[in-house]
């Protein structure tokens, strides 16, 4: 899981374009717009697409300013996937003596 939020300034006159072509990106919702023409924007990994390459796409969209991450989170799910518990690992389970 790769979540990226942003923070997306638009040219003033842009404003209405740029918000259609974001949300028309698999993996970016839009949390909050300001009345300056500021965005804030979530960018999460799709099955087809790491989100650092749709930032580098929402950087293409005319009328973009600038884009600046400002929170990023990485987990990796397979590793907070409970593992199967062998003998080994259960330390609560000792032979009766």
């Amino acid at each position: 899981m790769n979540i990226c939020g942003c923070l997306v300034h638009v040219a003033p006159d842009q404003t209405s374009a740029a918000r259609s072509a974001m949300t028309a990106f698999d993996g970016v919702e839009i949390h909050a717009e300001s009345d300056d023409s500021r965005f804030v924007v979530v960018v999460e990994d799709t099955p087809t697409r790491l989100a650092s390459e749709i930032i580098m796409d929402l950087h293409q969209i005319p009328g973009v300013v600038s884009l600046t991450l400002t929170y990023h989170h990485f987990e990796d799910l397979a590793e907070t996937r409970p593992r199967p518990e062998t003998p080994s690992q259960d330390s609560s389970r000792r032979p009766l003596s």
